[in-house]
């Protein structure tokens, strides 16, 4: 009798550490596509979890200190929607390879940008050594919804060029907020 229910409690711990295991990925997952989600479907996990989370506990209080992070992350990410102008409609990410010190993910992504509605797509190459991780951007393809208005062709070859996120974000930013100042301006005198 002593064997069996000492098998039992093995079993349920061997459970125990594989959901943990499961859990973990899924929260380092959830971390790297933190940053690409929309206020609004960022938030819809979040309060997911606080409902999970309050009826798991059977009453008890909400940590008050993981609650104050959730609000503090929630106001940066409002904060940077609403000075960037730029809102994140979807992505998706697919390893197209995994090595011990590289990983290829394939990325999509769209979104707008005050009334400009892009689409990316691209290869985020990932390699480790010993002491750090870099990352390279390559085959960076840009779709842009432009009135006839706006010419952005030759800014969009030159960030598929280089493929360069970051120069392509700054200056879709200040584009987009100049071409809705000006669309404005437009209708003003119609």
């Amino acid at each position: 009798m002593d064997n069996s229910i000492c098998q039992v409690y093995e079993d349920e711990i061997q459970s125990l550490e594989e959901e943990i295991k499961l859990l973990a990925e899924k929260y380092e997952d959830n971390q790297q596509e933190a940053t690409f989600f929309s206020d609004k479907e960022m938030l819809m996990p979040i309060k997911s979890f606080q409902r999970e989370f309050q009826g798991v506990s059977k009453g008890r209080e909400f940590p008050s200190g993981l609650k104050a992070q959730l609000e503090s992350l929630e106001t940066d990410l409002s904060f940077l929607m609403k000075f960037t102008g730029i809102q994140f409609a979807s992505h998706s990410r697919k390893t197209v390879e995994k090595t011990r010190n590289r990983t290829v993910q394939k990325h999509r992504l769209s979104g707008n940008c005050h009334s400009l509605s892009f689409q990316l797509e691209f290869q985020l190459l990932e390699m480790q050594n010993k002491k750090n991780v870099s990352a390279v951007i390559t085959d960076l393809s840009i779709i842009m919804e432009s009135g006839e208005d706006l010419d952005v062709s030759k800014f969009v070859s030159s960030t598929e060029e280089h493929g360069n996120l970051l120069t392509f974000f700054r200056n879709l930013s200040s584009c987009a907020e100049w071409y809705e100042h000006r669309r404005c301006t437009f209708l003003h005198f119609k």
